[in-house]
């Protein structure tokens, strides 16, 4: 039986943007080696003749590679079937469809006066999950504006931000 061949990453300011996409498609290699500069990087010899890819978490510069590969490593291990309990938790968060993930909400439903909205208690999944759905256009367009070029947004999502006052 014969080895696979193994993805080889070099952890680098100027390689591609991380995001969720990529996180998904590393979730599918079967071996990845993470490669870490430090300081000025690695021989050059290296980056073009030893790495399939590089990665950059961000733009700006840290001592080491060490940092982002633990970023690349806690966001790909959790696609990985079987390491959350719930498989389909990674379907409905942030970026998993270019929208920021609507607020959350605990316990107790009244806190020092901030209440939960009453649409979460009411018990009609229907009118939560249009709620849910209301709420992460409205946060993304806020926060993340870049984001909703990527999303694919139905007729109620572009009636729901003209409501909002956002595109």
């Amino acid at each position: 039986m014969g080895r696979s061949h193994s993805r080889t990453i070099l952890m680098s300011p100027s390689g591609k943007p991380f995001d969720q996409e990529k996180a998904w498609e590393l979730s599918q290699e079967d071996r990845l080696i993470l490669v870490c500069g430090r300081y000025e990087g690695v021989d050059e010899r290296v980056r073009l003749h030893c790495v399939d890819e590089e990665i950059s978490i961000g733009d700006y510069v840290l001592t080491g590679g060490e940092l982002p590969a633990m970023v690349v490593v806690e966001t790909v291990a959790r696609l990985l079937p079987g390491v959350l309990g719930d498989e389909n938790s990674v379907v409905e968060e942030s970026f998993s469809n270019h929208l920021l993930e609507y607020p959350q909400y605990t316990r107790p439903r009244d806190f020092k006066g901030h209440k939960v909205p009453e649409v979460l208690v009411s018990g009609d999944p229907k009118k939560i999950q249009d709620w849910q759905r209301k709420e992460a256009l409205k946060k993304t367009a806020q926060v993340r504006p870049d984001l909703l070029k990527k999303t694919e947004l139905s007729d109620q999502d572009r009636v729901d931000l003209k409501e909002l006052n956002i595109g």
